[in-house]
């Protein structure tokens, strides 16, 4: 009889292959960082019919995982569904494709959410490529009047007032734990016997608001929902979702439906009918602004790039890009993009620790030790990052 995980962790594949080959290795470090994980852990990866070659690609560097390829697009929350009666693991992690964890992250997670007995789910302090925290980290529920204020801009001319900053919660410190609503889908680690009470996520969401909703279920378990910031997650926000007109109208229909499913009964049904005006005229302006979002996910890097840490991976590094007749400093002053290098000495824990801390508007790239890539990116329009090796 095999004995139990301690943690199963649930990522679903959307064509970021290399986005992935980072994070399963920041994963699989994370996981030998810990004595009591080491063996204790399961992953299951979901490939949604990728057309990038992803499993064909990882399954060979990552034997210990479970692939699960999919013959069409099932999207997020049916996808995750899928893995879930294969957990045995006392939580169950949802992770997105495109982040990186820290060495101590997991341990740390697991210690908080044993040690907070009223805990259902734990989420934690996101940044992106850049070192930015990620307000989504932790919000609040998406009332009609919290998502009006956050439409409307009043969140962001009063982002340390409880009413007004309601959907982000952005009047609670982000260096401190709290309880809070909702949870973000991107690192999501739920007991088990919760989600065996709550079940997965609600299937009519293809994506986008499955999180939202299944951190309301939680809470109507009398648990509650954990932001923890003792520990920090690189998230390279939305690398895991093409940026296309379809994936814009999915995202607010995936609004509308939450809308119709919870705001019921006391809830205004004048509120709702112009909050939902207020988004279909969000989808019109995010559609018409798509072809102005920027992509770079070529082999080319502009300016000055100062290679940062492991020196095998900077000497390979070096070598590719002198081929390539690329211009490479010695002084981090004088970058504008940096290529953040895992291994030796250098790890990703301390590496998360130095983004935010230097200048300002600078690109950034991440390599884990023996990846084929490096990626990158930071929030907003600013476009992937992806270098092969």
């Amino acid at each position: 009889m095999s004995l139990r995980m301690i943690l199963s962790v649930i990522i679903v594949n959307y064509n970021v292959k290399f986005f992935l080959e980072q994070c399963l290795s920041s994963l699989t470090k994370a996981v030998a960082a810990s004595p009591e994980l080491n063996g204790k852990v399961e992953v299951i990866v979901i490939d949604n019919a990728s057309t990038d070659g992803s499993v064909p690609f990882l399954e060979p560097i990552f034997p210990a995982f479970q692939f699960i390829q999919n013959k069409e697009n099932k999207g997020f929350a049916k996808a995750n569904n899928q893995a879930i009666p294969a957990c045995t693991g006392e939580f169950v992690l949802f992770l997105n494709p495109d982040t990186i964890l820290a060495e101590d992250l997991l341990e740390k997670c697991i210690l908080f959410l044993r040690r907070t007995t009223d805990a259902g789910a734990l989420g934690l302090r996101m940044i992106d490529g850049s070192g930015k925290y990620l307000k989504e980290s932790k919000r609040g529920f998406p009332s009609p009047l919290a998502s009006f204020y956050k439409m409307s801009g009043l969140s962001r001319i009063f982002p340390r007032s409880k009413k007004f900053s309601a959907y982000y919660m952005s009047h609670l410190n982000e260096d401190e734990n709290h309880s809070v609503e909702i949870l973000s889908g991107a690192f999501m680690m739920v007991r088990k016997n919760i989600l065996d009470k709550t079940g997965g996520f609600d299937e009519q969401f293809f994506m986008y608001a499955e999180d939202i909703d299944l951190s309301f279920r939680i809470s109507q378990t009398g648990f509650r929902n954990y932001y923890f910031s003792g520990a920090t997650l690189i998230h390279f926000k939305g690398e895991s979702t093409p940026k296309d007109r379809r994936q814009v109208k999915i995202f607010y229909h995936a609004m509308i439906l939450f809308m119709k499913k919870h705001f019921k009964g006391s809830r205004s049904s004048v509120q709702l009918f112009f909050l939902q005006m207020a988004v279909k005229l969000q989808q019109q302006v995010a559609i018409l602004l798509l072809p102005f979002r920027k992509q770079d996910s070529g082999p080319r890097v502009a300016g000055r790039v100062y290679i940062s840490g492991d020196s095998t991976a900077k000497k390979h590094w070096a070598l590719r890009f002198k081929i390539e007749n690329m211009q490479l400093t010695d002084h981090i002053d004088d970058a504008t993009e940096i290529i953040y290098c895992e291994g030796a000495g250098h790890s990703w824990k301390s590496i998360i620790e130095q983004l935010g801390s230097g200048k300002k508007n600078i690109r950034t790239a991440f390599h884990g030790a023996g990846t084929h890539s490096a990626v990158g990116s930071a929030s907003g329009n600013s476009g992937s990052r992806i270098l092969e090796l």
